[in-house]
C-alpha cells in the first residue's frame, strides 16, 4: 500500500533526479543531519514491531536495504540545509531532546562550527 503520491510510477533510474512532488529528507543526511532523529520516527511508527527493521547503536538500520525518511508532499516543499552550527544552537537543541551536549556533538559534528571541547583537548 502507497498512498503518497499513487499516480508516481518512476523508474528506479529517475528517482536521482527527483522528478516526484515534494521532499523526502531522510535521517543523516544534509536537510536533516540528526542521525538520532531514525529512533523518533522508529518509535512513532513502531518500526520495529511491524516490520522487524531495527537500529543498530550507530542508528544504522538493519537489514541493510532498510531506509527511512519524512515524506513531505506539498509542491512548495524544498530541500535546504542549516550550513553550521554555533555551540549555543547545539546546546539548546540538547536541552530539547533531553541530551547531553557532548552526544549531539558527536551526531552533529558534521555540522559545527566550532571545535567541541573533547577535540580542543586532544589538539
Amino acid at each position: 500500500f502507497w498512498g503518497y503520491a499513487r499516480e508516481e510510477n518512476f523508474a528506479p533510474e529517475a528517482l536521482t533526479t527527483e522528478p516526484y512532488a515534494g521532499i523526502r529528507p531522510a535521517p543523516g543526511y544534509p536537510a536533516q543531519p540528526d542521525h538520532t532523529e531514525k529512533a523518533t520516527i522508529f518509535d512513532l511508527l513502531s518500526v520495529e514491531r511491524r516490520t522487524g527493521v531495527k537500529l543498530t547503536e550507530s542508528f544504522a538500520m538493519t537489514p541493510a536495504a532498510s531506509v527511512s525518511g519524512l515524506y513531505l508532499a506539498h509542491p512548495s516543499a524544498h530541500y535546504f540545509g542549516v550550513a553550521k552550527i554555533e555551540r549555543d544552537q547545539v546546546e539548546d537543541y540538547a536541552r530539547r531532546k533531553g541530551m547531553e551536549a557532548r552526544e549531539v556533538e558527536r551526531w552533529l559534528a558534521p555540522i559545527l562550527n566550532y571545535a567541541p571541547v573533547a577535540a580542543e583537548a586532544a589538539e
